[in-house]
């Protein structure tokens, strides 16, 4: 059995795979025992992460076609990497470094994202690089430095089940991240308070003291009333926010307008005012409070404005610095953590070191061997930055690993046509994935079981993953293809031995990882940042006792924040609000999880819950006619400003009247052909979560 680390969700769970040694075949998963954060256990995909490894749809080979109307032709690993490499280097030549752009990935190691960043900017010579983090927690990154100095987790996954009082906002915890749901129920049964946000009644809300039910994209609103009752009732921590705060006044005059309490709140957010007030109190009253969210949060045009309220609340109840406590957003994917810390974003190095500080610039053209000169002293574009340019022909070559944008950005049919417009698309990937359908050359990648490497999960802590199998067919590792292209386009200085000699690099260039290697990694459960040396034990919660050292005279920082509506809401034309996400048995955009037979057997078929006062309007059948908690016979449409989808309506009154849930994993039912591409000012994350949709029947159906 060879121990590895799931390639599911930002939990960080390990497990061991199961290899038959004569085929060369993963044929089975078992948890690992005494593991820190999964303990022996595994959720259903965790169990099942073995099935698609092996999956016959497995890219083995390079392909290679002129032009997107041509079929694709299977061609020498030579004859695709000297032919990406002349188109990039062509393109670089012709039309400048910002006419490229290169997507990384949070399914790939650190030491992978690590090389496709270098790539990029030592080769390439710019700072259009990024992954997805930026469509899911661009939002929390940028909010929880400008609160806090530093964009992450604050607090360890195991303090959870010890937490006084547990608030959960913009996360269905148990299906999205099903092993720290876990540690909630723990803490629920050791006598936690849980208090649960979420227009839908998700399997917490059934546990929790109080479940407040918001209309989507109004949490400003609910969260600065909370922060209105906490300072009225006078449960605010006073000697925290003295010796450890900044900006409380300001915060305060925005807090304490007449808007924001709960009975002015109700109107805006529908949470009855009581039932806000009773939640604020237990919440303020805890002798420790966790706060946990996910992309329900981050996800809006006011994704930033969401995620300072949140640390606002936490400074405000001096819940921050100490253990059980903290402002935990749960990344979503396995390594999106390690992609963000290793600079696979447009504004940062490895390690959070702003491209724009000219000393960083130099410390990193002095290691990687260029002149510093030609290091890009400007913040690149984001990912959706980039879709916008190759729309606008402004962006030529685009290098994508290990990512799909045709399902998972928003507006895809943007997104098509953008891809499109390309001189030429290169796509590193396992699977054919709709992406890769649209690109001249794609490259085949190895799983997470064909190579070694770490990832780093949702509380910072970094694992080791180790190969079982060697690559299926002719594919090869993310890295050595990285290192193949650069040794084509004149550059020796990504050419590396292994993904151990790369970790030695990181330590060196990036402070919070100073400490991270692998020979320390394959003893124990691996170390969480910051690990500023080799002696260091790794951190277990941030800022302990307050010590904010990133910010000015070492203190956090209240930010007076107001109420904004989403960018759409909703009208005659399109009377509903559609909110999207995730269900327990698929991930992200069914690449693997669709390849999966357990786990496609149980949801094989794209949704809409709707509530069924909704859907009687729709489909004109009399509400008490309409059975709940089953899919109806009925196929409907949903359609947005930007697009129109058919699939099956799933009648609860788990859902907000009014609002509409589609899970964005269906190619064959996209739910982000809906959502809005309208962005974050500031994070540049689109608005996911909130916009307006018209539900009808499907053209020729009746009821």
């Amino acid at each position: 059995m060879i121990r590895t680390t799931c390639i599911y969700c930002g939990c960080g769970c390990q497990a061991n795979l199961i290899k038959d040694e004569v085929e060369d075949r993963v044929i089975g998963v078992e948890p690992v025992p005494h593991h820190p954060v999964s303990l022996g256990k595994l959720c259903i995909k965790g169990w099942k992460m073995h099935e698609f490894i092996h999956h016959p749809d497995r890219l083995k080979r390079p392909l290679m076609r002129a032009s997107i109307d041509d079929p694709f032709e299977e061609v020498s690993w030579d004859e695709a990497l000297t032919h990406a490499a002349d188109r990039l280097m062509g393109i670089h030549r012709d039309h400048g470094p910002g006419a490229l752009g290169f997507l990384s990935s949070a399914k790939c190691t650190n030491e992978e994202n690590y090389a496709m960043q270098k790539l990029a900017r030592a080769v390439f010579h710019t700072n259009n690089i990024d992954h997805c983090a930026r469509l899911c927690h661009a939002s929390t990154v940028t909010g929880l430095v400008r609160s806090f100095g530093s964009g992450a987790m604050t607090n360890s996954i195991n303090e959870i089940e010890d937490s006084d009082c547990i608030l959960i906002t913009g996360s269905n915890t148990t299906e999205q991240h099903p092993i720290i749901g876990g540690k909630v129920f723990d803490a629920k049964q050791k006598g936690a308070k849980l208090i649960v946000v979420d227009c839908r009644t998700i399997q917490l809300a059934n546990w929790a003291d109080h479940h407040l039910i918001q209309r989507p994209g109004t949490d400003v609103a609910w969260l600065n009333s909370f922060m209105h009752v906490i300072i009225d009732e006078g449960l605010q921590d006073s000697e925290f926010i003295e010796s450890k705060t900044t900006g409380y006044q300001s915060m305060r005059d925005v807090i304490m307008q007449e808007r924001y309490s709960p009975e002015e709140t109700e109107a805006i957010t529908g949470i009855p005012a009581e039932d806000l007030r009773a939640a604020a109190r237990d919440f303020a009253r805890a002798g420790s409070a966790s706060v946990i969210y996910s992309m329900g949060i981050t996800q809006h045009t006011t994704g930033v404005d969401n995620v300072c309220s949140i640390a606002n609340l936490q400074l405000l109840t001096g819940n921050i610095g100490r253990p059980c406590t903290g402002v935990n957003p749960l990344r979503g994917q396995n390594n999106v953590q390690g992609a963000c810390d290793l600079g696979a974003l447009a504004n940062v190095y490895p390690g959070y070191q702003s491209v724009e500080d000219g000393s960083v610039r130099e410390r990193f053209a002095q290691a990687w061997g260029i002149d510093h000169e030609q290091m890009d002293p400007e913040v690149g574009l984001t990912v959706v930055e980039m879709m916008n340019a190759a729309h606008d022909g402004t962006l030529k070559g685009f290098y994508i690993m290990g990512e799909n944008p045709m399902m998972s950005d928003p507006n895809i049919d943007h997104v098509r046509v953008g891809l499109k417009k390309l001189d030429f698309l290169l796509v590193q990937d396992i699977f054919m994935t709709p992406t890769a359908e649209l690109a001249h050359v794609v490259l085949p990648a190895a799983s997470f079981a064909e190579k070694d490497g770490s990832f780093t999960n949702t509380e910072r802590r970094v694992q080791l993953i180790q190969p079982a199998i060697v690559p299926l067919g002719n594919s090869r590792i993310d890295y050595r293809i990285i290192g193949e292209i650069a040794h084509r386009c004149g550059y020796d200085g990504l050419t590396y031995n292994s993904a151990e000699e790369i970790a030695e690099e990181i330590s060196r260039l990036t402070p919070i990882y100073g400490g991270i290697i692998h020979s320390r990694l394959k003893t124990g459960w691996g170390l969480s940042w910051p690990c500023p040396d080799r002696n260091h034990p790794g951190t277990d919660y941030l800022y302990d006792g307050g010590m904010f050292q990133k910010k000015p005279q070492g203190r956090a920082v209240f930010h007076p924040i107001n109420f904004q509506e989403p960018a759409e809401v909703p009208d005659t034309e399109y009377p509903l609000v559609l909110t999207t996400g995730r269900i327990l048995f698929h991930f992200h955009t069914r690449t693997m999880t669709g390849r999966s037979p357990t786990l496609e057997r149980e949801y094989p078929h794209p949704f809409v819950e709707i509530h069924p006062s909704d859907f009687s309007e729709v489909s004109g059948i009399p509400e008490e006619n309409i059975k709940l908690d089953q899919f109806h016979h009925l196929e409907v449409s949903a359609t947005t400003r930007r697009g129109s989808i058919i699939l099956r309506a799933y009648i609860t009154k788990s859902i907000k009247r009014g609002t509409v849930f589609i899970p964005f994993h269906f190619v064959e039912a996209p739910a982000n052909r809906l959502t809005n591409d309208v962005l974050d000012p500031v994070a540049k994350i689109p608005e996911y979560k909130a916009c307006a949709v018209r539900i009808e029947l499907k053209e020729g159906t009746s009821p």
